[in-house]
């Protein structure tokens, strides 16, 4: 049993609740699976969901901020950004390569109609979460 404690800002609700349906369901599927990393990381006690820049964003006491999004500009895909000064993206790069579309070194891009490597996005997810545990390993505990 997990002893998280999820702390939510209700603006997030809001914003979930205003993406477009077909998508609506896609990035509730992103906040579930970070939501379930963060409980089954010991390290982890408190995930914050809050707003940063209008973006869905979870936040750890050792983790680097996680977000996630859908614009209106790219219609056809999601994404769930990374602090592109980590090392994150370029060490997912190195481990997971073709499993996941990238942008830089800020996201992983997610199509619509893709059927996400979960397993692989949650070792993603865990890596940003404890970013700051796990940064001075080769590979950040992947």
């Amino acid at each position: 049993m997990s002893n998280l404690k999820l702390k939510t800002n209700p603006k997030v609700e809001v914003v979930f609740a205003n993406y477009p349906s077909f998508v609506r369901d896609k990035m509730q599927h992103l906040r579930k699976l970070i939501i379930e990393t963060a409980e089954e990381t010991e390290e982890i006690t408190v995930l914050e969901e809050t707003l940063k820049w209008g973006e869905p964003s979870y936040i750890t006491k050792n983790g680097s901020t996680l977000r996630i999004d859908w614009k209106e500009k790219s219609p056809n895909q999601y994404a769930m950004y990374f602090q592109c000064t980590s090392r994150l993206v370029d060490t997912f790069r190195l481990i997971f390569d073709h499993k996941f579309q990238y942008e830089g070194k800020r996201a992983i891009v997610f199509q619509l109609n893709q059927k996400i490597p979960e397993v692989e996005l949650k070792e993603c997810i865990k890596a940003a979460l404890i970013y700051h545990k796990v940064k001075s390993l080769i590979t950040l505990g992947i």
